[in-house]
């Protein structure tokens, strides 16, 4: 009931996620980056303490596989579960389990992993993974060009409800962290999408605001002179 797709962007080095299901607040579960590490996404009956752990991992200096297999060792009833990493070199490794629902598969390209669970179809990842590869600008572009590949494939076997984009760059917070927990009417990828639109040209002003406000840029509010 989960699609989403895991990414580094090679010319900046920022990390992300993006991901949607039919389960409210998906991203707050299941999408996980650390500056400099990488990221990863927990999906298929969710243990998101998998995120963290693989993160763990990487932070040591382990690969993709190498974390995503300890993770799978970690946990009780990986047969259950659904895992996709990429490590600081862009190497990427997904575990999904015999017990993941529906249809579910994934696909890898360059720099991007994506997969899926109780999928319309099996094109779904590979769409996405197209969509990444041939898209262009900066990282969340490109992984929302991914989630709208998604749903133009077919998406989830029923409506999703939830979406969400997170972007790493070098600080310990993220530079966007855009959710859509619950939308009854709509698409939640969409709505994430335009988000992000409205949130792009105003990322690195707020990383200014936070590390040197003297130099932040005013927007115009009241009291914001």
């Amino acid at each position: 009931m989960t699609f989403s797709i895991v990414a580094r962007c090679a010319r900046t080095n920022q990390f992300g996620v993006a991901i949607s299901s039919s389960s409210p607040a998906v991203a707050a579960r299941c999408a996980w980056a650390r500056a400099g590490v990488g990221a990863v996404a927990t999906q298929n009956i969710t243990n998101p303490a998998l995120g963290p752990f693989a993160l763990d991992r990487l932070t040591t200096g382990a690969s993709a596989e190498e974390a995503v297999h300890a993770a799978r060792d970690h946990d009780d009833f990986p047969d259950y579960r659904q895992l996709l990493a990429i490590d600081a070199n862009g190497v990427t490794a997904i575990h999904s389990g015999a017990n993941a629902l529906g249809i579910w598969t994934s696909a890898f390209g360059r720099d991007c992993a994506a997969g899926g669970n109780l999928l319309a179809n099996d094109g779904v990842p590979s769409a996405m993974i197209a969509a990444f590869e041939n898209s262009p600008g900066p990282l969340g572009d490109r992984l929302m060009a991914a989630m709208t590949a998604a749903v133009e494939a077919g998406g989830e076997a029923g409506p999703i409800h939830s979406a969400g984009l997170l972007i790493v760059d070098t600080q310990s917070w993220p530079y966007a962290e855009l959710r859509v927990d619950w939308l009854d009417d709509g698409c939640p990828v969409a709505a994430v999408a335009h988000a992000w639109e409205i949130y792009k040209p105003q990322a690195g002003a707020y990383v200014t605001r936070a590390l040197n406000p003297s130099a932040a840029p005013s927007y115009g509010v009241p009291g914001d002179e």
